[in-house]
């Protein structure tokens, strides 16, 4: 309401359409079951594309026909609201529930909208499902100090990932990135790859700083992210990054088309049928289709690939097959991130190009129409410092993962624990980046 305060509406009549539908469809059977639920679904959907894909259609209408001026299909004067496809994909998981079965409808009015509308998560996810959410805003929740101080634990990590790290980055990114700049290939490159650090530290730092809100209040949300950037495949990728969207589409898309059972060429058409979808979710540009694209082609690769890859798995030292299995992951995915960053398939196209160009100025770190004593459009402290950030989050990570770094620093005296947060803060508060950069994922 803040933003446009009529769009309050949005969510008004998404709220009241879902909460009669699902008592509809637990009320009734047979067809008129499915029926309810299709009217649920084509009302969500169809508010998600009036308003996120309208001109997107209307844009590809008019240039498919060259249709100009007056000729043309007008475009609709309207902004995206914050987060629409986020609640609209939660609100559509509890009819399709109620629908399975494996969700009462909620008959308490408040109860449900409040399901839809839960603060933390409102407008980048995690995406909840109703058997996971409902129930817990139904229970006491009295004040735990433990379960505060773990969640303010949480909630501090997301920030120092945020500001610290993701608008840092952004700094380096936001500038070589920026139309009309041109620069090596070695630029964009590096560029690329603190764009890869830049959107997980800024996504997954959302999701930490929504969980542990929620944490305090009394309710647990889903793990959304989970070191995906160690994954030894794009597949084990799509299961550590963005674990509540990815579900959902496999839950709601891709298993009801028949998942891997159908065949092969089918399960090939279902990855790529819902990678597509997934890219067109993030955003209306074919941009993102086409990162859609990459990501379910790779997936079909994988799955072809799938004996080839464990017969080398045997042959092959376990070390060095992991380490080259998570180099070229962590490789294919920085590519396909240039297309979601890029503002449209020509700059996407041109920035690749450039990359694979090597060219006899390709490891100039500077504007190479400009020039200048910056790299990358910053002082060179200030790429160093990125360095630096980034080599300290993966193995701040990687001791997380391997070594149980949570539970050593628990273990330890309140002095040093209280030390670690309090060097986090200041590190925070002294280069932190505070700048006006919202979250990435809010666009969507």
């Amino acid at each position: 309401m803040a933003f446009i305060p009529v769009y309050i509406l949005i969510l008004f009549f998404t709220i009241v359409i879902d909460y009669f539908a699902g008592i509809l469809i637990e009320n009734t059977t047979h067809q008129k079951r499915k029926w309810w639920l299709v009217m649920s679904l084509m009302a969500n959907v169809g508010v998600l594309a009036y308003f996120k894909y309208y001109n997107f259609f209307i844009d590809n209408i008019n240039t498919a026909f060259n249709l100009q001026g007056d000729s043309g299909f007008s475009f609709l004067g309207i902004i995206l609201p914050i987060g629409l496809s986020f609640h609209t994909f939660q609100a559509m998981s509890y009819t399709i529930e109620v629908y399975r079965g494996n969700q009462k409808a909620e008959r308490h009015f408040g109860i449900y909208a409040l399901y839809v509308m839960f603060y933390p998560q409102l407008v980048a996810g995690p995406i909840e499902r109703p058997q996971n959410v409902i129930h817990q805003l139904k229970e006491k929740h009295s004040f735990d100090y433990g379960r505060a101080v773990s969640s303010m634990q949480i909630i501090l990590w997301g920030l120092v990932k945020k500001i610290l790290i993701a608008d840092r980055l952004a700094i380096v990114v936001n500038e070589v990135y920026r139309p009309g700049t041109t620069y090596s290939g070695s630029a964009y490159l590096v560029a690329t790859i603190f764009f890869a650090v830049q959107i997980y530290c800024d996504f997954s730092g959302y999701s930490d700083i929504a969980i542990g809100t929620a944490r305090i209040l009394g309710i647990d949300l889903m793990k959304n992210f989970d070191t995906p950037y160690f994954s030894k495949s794009v597949t084990e990728f799509w299961r550590r990054w963005h674990i509540s969207l990815s579900t959902w589409f496999r839950d709601y898309v891709y298993i009801p088309l028949g998942g891997s059972k159908k065949g092969k060429f089918r399960w090939y058409f279902n990855l790529l049928f819902v990678f597509l979808i997934s890219g067109l979710w993030h955003g209306a540009n074919w941009t993102f289709v086409i990162w859609g694209g990459l990501l379910g082609f790779a997936l079909v690769i994988e799955a072809i690939t799938r004996k080839f890859r464990g017969r080398m798995a045997e042959r092959l030292p376990a070390g060095l097959f992991n380490s080259a299995s998570r180099l070229i992951t962590l490789s294919f995915i920085c590519l396909t991130w240039i297309f979601f960053r890029a503002g449209n398939v020509t700059q996407a196209t041109d920035i690749v190009a450039t990359i694979f160009s090597f060219s006899p100025d390709y490891f100039k770190l500077t504007n190479v129409n400009l020039g200048g004593v910056s790299y990358l459009g910053v002082p060179q402290w200030q790429l160093v410092a990125c360095l630096l950030l980034i080599v300290s989050l993966f193995t701040i990570e990687w001791l997380y993962k391997e070594y149980g770094l949570k539970n050593w620093l628990e273990q330890k005296p309140t002095y040093i624990r209280w030390g670690a947060y309090y060097a986090m803060i200041i590190f925070l508060l002294l280069f932190g980046a505070f700048t006006t950069n919202e979250f990435i994922y809010f666009q969507f």
